[in-house]
């Protein structure tokens, strides 16, 4: 089942998407470096650490989730490289983003046609995911279900992709979204 751009529940519907996400060697300008890259000139606030408990409150965690299941790879993981800086690499939240970082490194290396790369960036994903389950004690971790997030990082390293894809234009490369549990109700 794939969904179209419309039907994608966006986390953090107030924040813009970029025009463009970066693809390493396709010509197009860095997002920061870049004075007409899509961020430049944008102030680049260390985002708050991401909390466990209070994953719904992170508007880092919250834009990277978007940027994810929109197609901008890249985007989603400067967001959640610089979320576990900030939020400790070697907490279990650290380990968690790092599992999310190698998603995005994968969906990364589809957009550069690494197919050995893509193996190995949701491989490595995969076993950080199975890491963080055996150390949790529930089902969800900042929002997202382990078991799926497993599945899915193995599920990317197997796939055949598309070996021609549009320079910058975001596409969703892989087949299932980054769904948060529900929000409880206030």
């Amino acid at each position: 089942m794939t969904q179209t751009e419309k039907e994608i529940p966006r986390l953090l519907p107030s924040a813009p998407l970029p025009d463009y996400t970066y693809v390493t060697g396709a010509g197009l300008p860095h997002p920061y470096r870049d004075p007409k890259g899509h961020s430049h000139l944008k102030k680049n606030r260390t985002p708050k650490p991401l909390v466990a408990e209070a994953w719904a409150e992170n508007r880092a965690y919250l834009l990277a989730v978007d940027y994810f299941n929109f197609g901008y790879y890249w985007e989603a993981h400067d967001g959640w490289e610089r979320l576990c800086r900030v939020s400790g690499a070697d907490s279990m939240v650290g380990h968690f983003l790092k599992g999310l970082v190698k998603m995005a490194a994968a969906g990364m290396k589809v957009r550069e046609r690494s197919i050995h790369g893509v193996r190995r960036h949701a491989a490595s994903a995969g076993e950080v995911f199975a890491d963080i389950a055996a150390e949790c004690e529930g089902e969800f971790y900042c929002g997202l279900e382990l078991t799926m997030l497993q599945f899915a990082a193995d599920r990317a390293a197997q796939l055949a992709y598309k070996q021609e894809l549009p320079p910058g234009k975001p596409l969703r490369v892989f087949p299932f979204l980054l769904q948060p549990e529900p929000l409880p109700l206030a």
